[in-house]
């Protein structure tokens, strides 16, 4: 069992401006000897220098999803594809071709072209919401079959706005701790949750209950703020300090964790959240 020390401040929702929270995969090339080479990370930086890459040469195991820190419309991206550090590396990795965005019942397949450098894509209907998933459904091979598939760069664009670039290259510094948490973490019916949290790269965190009968329970949202410090677990909420209980365990069913949070806390955050939905 994991121990952290995770710091909330409760905050109206809203109040942080939105950006790109984080950016999670299934796998990547070279995790666990390497583990900040082809990191997912690497996709928000808008730097050829970095790229993210495939676990293996086949990229329909893969899921890359990434959370927004408010709720955004997303109407453009801009990829680069392959491993564009230099032309050497280019083609010495497979590059992506078919990508499919998703967002609950929504889908769209864009197509790259084979070249380095930032394609812009327009979305046929902007992608509204906080989680934005991608699978890659074709790649240009390489001379080596077994190479993984790469993408250097996405840049999500919000009405002419980027919400990401090369000036957060100095924020998304890997840390061990804060990457086994990061991402976001589901509550209810599996397969259908309806409680969300959301743990954001640059220490912001957002929970959100969406459920489905509006009726009888109201949906309801707040931000706040998160650290990792030491082997302690700590939430801070509106100045108050709560030190819960907390694990991170296998999930009982099916793959994935489960990170559990007890005693005393905040109601809302109480309880088992899986990472998968």
């Amino acid at each position: 069992m994991r121990r952290a020390l995770l710091v909330l401040s409760l905050l109206p929702v809203s109040a942080f401006a939105a950006g790109v929270g984080f950016a999670q995969a299934t796998g990547y090339f070279k995790k666990d000897t390497r583990p900040t080479l082809y990191q997912p990370l690497n996709l928000l930086d808008a730097r050829d220098a970095t790229a993210w890459c495939s676990t293996s040469s086949d990229p329909l195991n893969e899921l890359l999803t990434f959370g927004f820190t408010a709720p955004v419309k997303i109407d453009e991206v801009r990829v680069s594809t392959g491993n564009n550090f230099n032309e050497s590396t280019w083609h010495e990795f497979a590059r992506a071709h078919k990508l499919v965005f998703s967002a609950g019942k929504q889908k769209q397949t864009v197509s790259l072209e084979d070249k380095r450098g930032l394609q812009s894509i327009t979305f046929e209907k902007p992608f509204t919401g906080t989680r934005l998933s991608l699978e890659i459904h074709d790649q240009y091979p390489t001379e080596d079959p077994d190479q993984p598939v790469c993408i250097t760069d996405i840049v999500f664009v919000s009405e002419g706005k980027p919400l990401n670039g090369s000036w957060l290259t100095a924020r998304l510094k890997y840390d061990k701790n804060v990457q086994a948490l990061m991402g976001s973490w589901y509550a209810g019916y599996e397969g259908g949750p309806d409680r969300f949290l959301a743990l954001h790269y640059d220490g912001t965190f957002r929970y959100s209950f969406e459920p489905y009968d509006t009726t009888r329970a109201q949906p309801k949202a707040f931000d706040g703020k998160w650290d990792v410090q030491g082997n302690r677990l700590v939430f801070d909420l509106g100045g108050k300090k709560y030190s819960p209980k907390f694990s991170k365990d296998p999930a009982k069913k099916g793959s994935g964790e489960v990170l559990g949070l007890d005693g005393d806390l905040h109601e809302d955050l109480k309880g088992p959240f899986r990472s998968t939905p």
